[in-house]
């Protein structure tokens, strides 16, 4: 069963099922900059929009809500999802990217990643212009794997 993971004293993830945390989410995907780097169009989400995403991913892997511990409350701050095919990452909250806090996301994913016993991850497409998102990916030691119509995909070999 899928658990919390504590990845350090202010930084959490929490199983999708376990947080309702789609008030906040919707007004993540609402924000047209953050769309863009996720779906490449400015056109913000509608609940439905959300709940089919939120769906379709937590059918494809695990599907965490990323928390965050400010004056001793943990507060959701973007969603991520780890399956061999495809490691979506979001940190919604502005005040909270650009922080480094995906990359001790992404790490601790491919830590559980290793202890499942896994060869590899992919990431499907990060978009030429989402620059920050590739250096992030590419510090982890994820290589490029090929280009899309509008970016890169990466693979991360999972040593023994």
């Amino acid at each position: 069963m899928t658990k919390i993971i504590q990845i350090d004293d202010s930084l959490r993830l929490v199983p999708y099922f376990l947080a309702d945390h789609q008030d906040e989410a919707l007004a993540w995907y609402q924000d047209v900059d953050l769309v863009e780097l996720v779906d490449g169009i400015r056109i913000p989400y509608s609940s439905e929009k959300l709940n089919a995403m939120y769906s379709y991913l937590e059918s494809h892997g695990d599907l965490f809500w990323i928390e965050f511990r400010e004056k001793g409350e943990w507060l959701p701050i973007g969603d991520v999802t780890l399956s061999q095919e495809n490691l979506p990452i979001v940190i919604g909250n502005p005040t909270y990217q650009h922080q480094g806090l995906g990359r001790k996301v992404l790490k601790a994913l491919i830590d559980l990643a290793r202890q499942k016993g896994w060869k590899q991850l992919k990431v499907q497409e990060i978009y030429t212009f989402n620059r920050i998102s590739r250096r992030c990916f590419e510090f982890l030691g994820f290589v490029e794997s090929g280009t899309t119509e509008n970016g890169v995909s990466f693979v991360l070999t999972l040593g023994e």
